[in-house]
């Protein structure tokens, strides 16, 4: 297992350093090629270089048992409620029914065209349904519970590969489409005569007097380890592991939320190199039918969340910044609020937290809602 673990560190060693290097060109390749993509690519293409199979080394294993419940509960415990509450609960709901349309539009859909060669052909016979939870996943939660419903749907390979591509052109086009429609949007209060706007609260700075990131990691560590002792269901693991690590962050005063948020990061290139290592290239599809069905999928996102923001009379602002927090997440969803209003970047980075601690119970939906209506 020498050999897996030599390629992982160095991918990932290798992607952290280029990420700190601040150059234009590396600006615009990372837009379009994020580090997890990345992460996932290098150690495929080293093995096709070296020619060695590595689908099932026992670093597998390990990033099921350690790196992926790690990676759960570092990032669950980066949530604040405190500063949470700081947002006011109308925007909340906007970025709730976003999340939720995410999570049951793709069942919606296909249940309305069951029986299309679409459905049947591609979806359920090519297995291409499975790709559909990692990307209520990503959209949602982020890489972390996409990583997470990859492994609880058993998602091909070959699938996930083109999710992430396919995923990653959308995303990139739905920023840019974002940053032009939050200008729009004293517009689009105009329009709907939404009268609503009230700033939202100050967010409440963090304890300047941290725990030791090191007593941080000991503590993350001994919830995965008495985890994996007591509990054997991988699902149960996770959705334990949630909840413990929203009680650290809210039960201990002086948690170091921004130590605990990059490690969750950093867990998430590790688990997303071992992956890379299953790679085939050769397995790549692409689809323009479902790339359409993507579309489809979150511009009526969108939709929903203005239809709410209309019906809860809150500043339409909210629309784009909710869909970010949703969709792009931590590092986009505040640049994108800039546009509109700077002050209100912090409450974007806490919907974005938000979000990457609710994607994987929304993706549980998704898969639940499948099996039971559709398969």
């Amino acid at each position: 297992m020498i050999l897996p673990i030599i390629i992982v560190l160095c991918t990932v060693v290798f992607i952290r350093f280029i990420e700190q290097k601040e150059h234009p060109w590396l600006t615009i390749f990372f837009n379009w090629f994020p580090s997890i993509l990345l992460a996932y690519l290098i150690p495929a293409g080293i093995s096709v270089v070296i020619q060695k199979d590595f689908s099932g080394a026992d670093i597998h294993n390990l990033s099921k048992a350690l790196f992926i419940p790690l990676a759960i509960v570092a990032v669950m415990s980066s949530l604040s409620l405190t500063q949470l509450k700081s947002i006011g609960w109308k925007p909340i709901l906007v970025f709730l029914s976003g999340s939720f349309w995410i999570a049951v539009f793709p069942i919606g859909l296909l249940l309305l065209f069951r029986n299309s060669a679409f459905v049947q052909d591609f979806l359920i016979t090519q297995e291409f349904w499975k790709g559909i939870p990692p990307v209520v996943g990503s959209w949602i939660g982020g890489s972390t519970s996409q990583l997470v419903l990859k492994e609880l749907v058993a998602c091909p390979e070959a699938v996930f590969l083109t999710i992430l591509v396919l995923d990653n052109i959308l995303v990139n086009i739905w920023t840019i489409f974002m940053f032009q429609i939050i200008k729009k949007s004293n517009f689009l209060n105009r329009l709907l005569r939404i009268d609503g706007l009230s700033p939202p609260d100050s967010i409440q700075a963090e304890n300047e007097n941290k725990i030791n990131p090191l007593l941080a990691s000991i503590i993350l560590l001994g919830s995965v380890g008495l985890a994996h002792f007591f509990i054997t269901s991988f699902v149960v693991k996770i959705v334990v592991l949630s909840f413990v690590g929203i009680a650290l962050s809210n039960l201990i005063k002086n948690w170091n939320f921004q130590f605990v948020l990059k490690l969750g990061g950093i867990l998430i290139l590790i688990v997303m190199a071992v992956l890379g290592l299953k790679l085939k290239f050769s397995l790549i599809q692409f689809d323009a039918i479902f790339m359409g069905y993507l579309v489809v999928w979150l511009l009526s996102h969108f939709v929903v969340m203005l239809g709410v923001a209309k019906l809860l009379n809150v500043n339409s602002a909210w629309v784009p910044i909710a869909s970010m927090a949703n969709v792009g997440g931590i590092a986009t969803a505040p640049a994108v609020t800039a546009a509109y209003e700077k002050k209100w970047m912090p409450h974007a980075i806490i919907l974005a937290v938000l979000s990457m601690a609710t994607g994987t119970f929304w993706g549980l939906l998704t898969i639940s809602l499948f099996r039971i209506l559709v398969l």
